[in-house]
């Protein structure tokens, strides 16, 4: 299946980094507009940008906190004005801070807990109002197997994740009457800066436990996203799709 998003507008929370670069370029190249969002690192999007100034007139960078209740409510309200409608939301707004559960700080517990749930409550909420006066969305959430495994020193993570799941599918059944499908993907390790900063042996050992034994890349992500965006993906909704290499 070859992807075609003309006239369709995307949206990307995290989109200028990581898995969320890898998704925003992937719409790019099927002809998509992209509305790539992040927080703070201006640098990494700036560079995003540039890399992808051949698709300038398709591509918008937008900065505010996913956290943020009223932050969010603004970026839609701007998106109406500047863009009219959209048709697709990803979220992959999310951040770890590890530490086992007897040493976390409750900060920490919180942080994690706001952007990844939080997070993700606020960006589907206005999405959903948005989509619902047209009878038609795509709603796909980046989540983690975490979730389900469980790791040592990522509870926070672990339940965020697990959240989003559980989100995802009420969220589901509450506007599937719209025409409105909502999905989590949920990726393993991949190769971005994300693991970056893990010691070596912790990589290997990580590699050791995929099937497949190596880490997935941007791609292998962006290419499911983008079929349960499609049109051709009509009658899947509340499923949580693994790109895990068998983890």
């Amino acid at each position: 299946m070859k992807s075609n998003f003309k006239e369709q507008t995307v949206i990307v929370t995290g989109g200028t980094r990581g898995i969320g670069r890898g998704i925003s370029e992937e719409f790019l190249k099927a002809g998509a507009k992209v509305v790539a969002t992040y927080q703070s690192n201006k640098k990494a999007a700036q560079d995003f940008y540039e890399s992808n100034k051949e698709y300038s007139k398709c591509l918008e960078l937008r900065s505010f906190d996913v956290t943020q209740y009223d932050e969010v409510g603004q970026f839609y309200q701007d998106m109406e004005k500047t863009h009219g409608e959209f048709q697709i939301m990803v979220h992959c707004s999310g951040i770890r801070i590890d530490s086992i559960v007897g040493m976390m700080r409750e900060e920490d517990w919180r942080k994690v807990i706001d952007t990844n749930l939080t997070g993700t409550f606020n960006m589907c909420k206005f999405a959903v109002q948005n989509l619902m006066r047209k009878k038609y969305g795509r709603i796909i959430v980046i989540t983690s197997p975490i979730g389900r495994l469980g790791f040592a020193g990522q509870s926070n993570y672990a339940a965020s994740k697990a959240g989003q799941v559980a989100f995802v599918q009420s969220l589901s059944k509450e506007v599937a009457s719209r025409k409105i499908t909502v999905n989590c993907v949920s990726p393993g390790f991949i190769d971005t800066d994300f693991i970056s900063g893990l010691p070596e042996e912790q990589k290997k050992k990580y590699i050791e436990m995929v099937p497949l034994k190596r880490f997935g890349l941007p791609l292998d992500v962006a290419h499911p996203v983008l079929f349960l965006a499609s049109a051709e993906a009509s009658y899947i909704t509340g499923a949580n799709l693994e790109v895990t290499g068998g983890l």
